[in-house]
């Protein structure tokens, strides 16, 4: 089994976060996958970010604002 860091990005209304994870490679079918506690972090910076409480979700990753651009 063999593990490296890598950065995941959650897109929820204007904002984007990113979260770094550890991702999994192994010999079994199932491979790379999280652990279940990056699993779960995902989804407290997703549901934090849902609710517009962007400290939380800053405690956990790198919040960034979204700005469309008009053309």
């Amino acid at each position: 089994m063999n593990a490296r860091r890598k950065k995941k990005l959650v897109h929820e209304g204007q904002y984007v976060a990113e979260v770094e994870v550890e991702v999994i490679d192994s010999d079994t079918g199932w491979s790379p996958y999280l652990s279940m506690e990056d699993a779960y972090k995902l989804d407290e910076v997703r549901e934090a970010l849902s609710r517009g409480d962007i400290p939380a979700a800053a405690r956990l990753a790198r919040v960034y604002s979204l700005t469309p651009i008009a053309i």
